[in-house]
């Protein structure tokens, strides 16, 4: 099957957003791309050993967990900004009236 220029390259908006945020902090000097690739490379291969990876969502969720987990070992956040950005956007998700976009309130 070939990929017609016009069939989306994501499956899903969260997938693209992931990627661009991933691409942004590469860009933005967070880490190399370089060593992205060898971390995710090994997270992924892990996760595959030990999970199922049906589909896109399931590649996508295992980009999450390895984008979470790199960004914490190397410093750039701790734990509990994470797990509070979590419930922020369970909560704004919960609370979204269907078709409408989700966002999270930026505390000043």
């Amino acid at each position: 099957m070939t990929q017609n220029y016009l069939d989306p390259v994501f499956e899903e908006v969260w997938h693209a957003q992931l990627f661009a945020i991933t691409v942004h902090l590469n860009e933005s000097g967070y880490f190399t791309w370089h060593d992205w690739v060898i971390n995710f490379g090994k997270f992924l291969n892990d996760r595959g050993l030990n999970y199922p990876q049906n589909d896109g969502n399931d590649y996508f969720i295992a980009w999450l967990d390895a984008l979470e987990d790199f960004l914490y070992h190397k410093g750039t956040t701790d734990l509990s900004d994470l797990n509070n950005l979590k419930r922020k956007w369970k909560d704004a998700y919960l609370s979204t009236p269907h078709g409408n976009p989700v966002s999270v309130k930026q505390e000043p």
